[in-house]
Order: structure tokens, then C-alpha cells, then sequence
């Protein structure tokens, strides 16, 4: 259940976009040393990543079949704890 009004917001924008079960894509850039943290989010799915120029941050896009809006935000609050993430 959303915690605040946000949350709320954002269940109803995704549920309005997507007939659940879906094909949900996730975009993040991260620092290259810490991408291996995402992996467990993401076990069988195939993951995009394109290295910065210099090799220090790395943009990761996954799409991932997801069952519910809820579950969607659940994934970006467990990510949100990883320094340095963002979630695009």
C-alpha cells in the first residue's frame, strides 16, 4: 500500500499506462563499480548498459515483466537505497 500521496500518484499514473501483468522498463545511471547491486533486482532479464565516456557511470535500461504498479514502486524504493543511483 503507498505511503503518501505521491506514491499514490504514481501507482495511478502506471496503472493508467499499463494493463498489468506488463513489460515494465526500468532506466538507471549508476556508478560502474556499483551496477553489480542492481543484478538481484533483475535475475533472467536482459540488461542494456552503455558506458560514459570515461568508464565511470554506466546508463542500465531493463525491461522486466512486472504484475502490478505496486510492485514497480517496490523495486524503485529497494534501488533508491543504493548510493548514488538514479533512477530515470
Amino acid at each position: 500500500m503507498p505511503k503518501n500521496e505521491r506514491e499514490q500518484e504514481m501507482i495511478e499514473l502506471l496503472n493508467q499506462s499499463h494493463d498489468w501483468p506488463d513489460d515494465y522498463t526500468f532506466k538507471f545511471v549508476i556508478k560502474t563499480e556499483l551496477k553489480s547491486e542492481l543484478d538481484q533486482y533483475f535475475e533472467g532479464c536482459t540488461i542494456e548498459e552503455k558506458y560514459s565516456r570515461n568508464g565511470k557511470y554506466t546508463s542500465i535500461t531493463v525491461t522486466k515483466k512486472m504484475n502490478s504498479a505496486e510492485e514497480v514502486l517496490d523495486i524503485y524504493q529497494k534501488i533508491s537505497t543504493i548510493p548514488g543511483v538514479i533512477s530515470l
